[in-house]
């Protein structure tokens, strides 16, 4: 009863997510090309013939930069909400699309994907929890507010994906203009980290193993500041900010009354730095 998660990229330069066990695996966005994302799990030691099916969140280019190229190398499906699809404009295989609701639950081998919606301004947005008998993982990156799904969600897994994404200082202080500031922070946009670290103190449990920070703006955040704010109130989570230049390590989330254990190990001492 365990899941590998790894985090190949996180940030507005391009999302991707890795989240499998010992025979199956999915890949949530992915917005680096696919040259990269296949250096990336080679690095880490993650197989790609493993990889079943790409999963996609929304049309932003972040998140979908290498999805046609990964989906046609690999001939893998592409789970992608019609009106996703017709805002990306993807140019998939038609074979390989099949069709995503944000209410879906999917089986990938031997894993159930949930799917529901988020509120971001894209076309039909959804945020994910890959779960393996007992263990849940969710990604909840580019969600403008906090929903009562969300809070639900959130509350079952042992591992997050969770966008921190600003500082509310940091972007009114700078120098992105008004209507970029609102459009980040009136809802629809992204979590600040005050926001997140609610979701996170106020709904999370005893099973939450780790939690890996994400989405960090590279303007308008820093990650020594996002993981000084949130290991305060870590307790038994481990906490670990993505970076926006290289994968994270792997990491083993075990079910409940099992003890977790990191795997794989680029340098995540070095991540802090990287941004």
């Amino acid at each position: 009863m365990s899941l590998h998660v790894a985090s190949l990229n996180s940030g507005s330069n391009g999302n991707c997510y890795y989240i499998g066990n010992d025979t199956d695996a999915v890949l949530i966005d992915a917005g680096i090309s696919a040259r990269e994302t296949d250096r990336r799990m080679q690095r880490l030691g993650l197989q790609m013939d493993k990889v079943r099916a790409l999963f996609v969140s929304h049309e932003h280019s972040d998140h979908i930069t290498g999805v046609a190229g990964l989906s046609k190398k690999y001939s893998l499906p592409v789970y992608i909400s019609p009106a996703t699809l017709a805002a990306s404009r993807l140019p998939l295989i038609p074979e390989l699309v099949r069709h995503l609701s944000t209410t879906s639950l999917v089986t990938i081998g031997n894993l159930a994907v949930t799917s529901f919606n988020k509120r971001h301004d894209a076309s039909d947005p959804c945020s994910f929890v890959v779960s393996h008998q007992q263990v849940n993982v969710g990604v909840f990156t580019d969600i403008g507010r906090v929903c009562d799904t969300v809070k639900h969600h959130f509350a079952n897994c042992h591992c997050v994906f969770l966008e921190s994404n600003y500082c509310p200082d940091m972007l009114m202080k700078g120098k992105y203009p008004w209507f970029l500031k609102k459009r980040i922070s009136d809802g629809y946009g992204h979590l600040s980290n005050q926001e997140a670290l609610a979701l996170f103190t106020q709904n999370r449990n005893n099973h939450l193993s780790h939690l890996i920070l994400s989405h960090l703006s590279k303007n308008n955040n820093r990650p020594e500041l996002v993981e000084s704010l949130f290991t305060g109130h870590a307790g038994s989570t481990q906490i670990i900010v993505a970076s926006r230049y290289e994968a994270s390590s792997v990491y083993c989330i075990e079910g409940p009354g099992a003890a977790s254990a990191k795997l794989l190990k680029p340098a995540t001492a070095r991540q802090l730095s990287l941004f």
